[in-house]
């Protein structure tokens, strides 16, 4: 009203703050826009991905789930910096990634990642001294660290050979996170073993991530793995991989194995992966 006096003006400071802080939290950390994957054969050229995208933020675990040969670990080493898209860009941290480096580091399925001649200590030191992160002191204060982390505090002096295909996990991944890498990139790490280790190694990723809370980019071809790893799921269709959908899946956790609704789930993401394609 007139006989009113007019309002004061809002506190502008504290809201651009927030909303700076909000639009901060949202960019995202890892961008994989519209990349496309391809490699030689001897015969032809192979399109291993087709116009792929998706986001990955901080904190993230984030899996890429399909059928084999669907290109999620061509997706992985490209995000690695291994191969170049011929079609799209990938960005991390808003830069664009045109070759490795020690902010994205990978651990593979195979147990020989692991030099054999090196103790566990010298395996997770190793890559710190090569890449002159650390001196000799501090990267064996820092491997220490995290073979704690993993429960092999106890081993840092025994060589490869001598631990189970779990416990060699264990150090590739506690060598990967002495690195601290923006982004831990791991290739279906868990494949390779029996049933009772690979869901022990699946829990203690998890309660790793809880404690160190890293960003996490994870292939598998399990749909119950991706569902209990992963906090999202990118689906990949067959041949040449395309982007699917992408599904939460942060409610579900390893007690949630069996339950009807993560059964409900599981079947839901089974039958859209492998959807027959629309006839022509």
């Amino acid at each position: 009203m007139r006989g009113e006096p007019p309002a004061s003006p809002p506190a502008l400071t504290p809201t651009l703050s927030r909303e700076r802080e909000r639009e901060q939290d949202s960019v995202p950390l890892l961008q994989v826009d519209n990349v496309s994957l391809e490699y030689r054969t001897p015969e032809r050229v192979v399109r291993a991905t087709h116009r792929v995208s998706f986001d990955v933020h901080a904190a993230d675990r984030f899996v890429l789930l399909g059928p084999s040969g669907c290109g999620k670990s061509t997706l992985l080493k490209a995000v690695a910096g291994f191969i170049p898209p011929v079609e799209g860009e990938i960005r991390l941290d808003g830069r664009r990634v045109a070759q490795p480096g020690p902010d994205r580091i990978v651990v593979f399925q195979e147990f020989d990642q692991l030099p054999p001649w090196k103790t566990v200590k010298q395996n997770v030191m190793f890559p710190l001294l090569a890449s002159r992160t650390l001196g000799r002191k501090e990267a064996a204060e820092r491997a220490l660290h995290y073979l704690d982390k993993v429960g092999l505090s106890k081993f840092a002096d025994v060589h490869p050979h001598q631990l189970s295909g779990g416990m060699k996990q264990r150090v590739a991944i506690a060598r990967a996170l002495a690195m601290q890498p923006r982004v831990l990139l791991m290739d279906e790490p868990f494949a390779a073993l029996d049933a009772l280790t690979r869901r022990r190694m699946q829990q203690e990723l998890l309660e790793l991530w809880e404690e160190v809370r890293f960003t996490l980019l994870f292939v598998t071809h399990s749909i119950e793995e991706a569902l209990v790893v992963g906090n999202r799921i990118a689906l990949l269709s067959p041949h040449p991989g395309r982007m699917r959908a992408e599904i939460n899946s942060h409610a579900f956790t390893l007690d949630s194995l069996g339950g009807a609704e993560f059964q409900g789930t599981a079947q839901r993401i089974h039958d859209v992966l492998f959807e027959e394609e629309a006839a022509v």
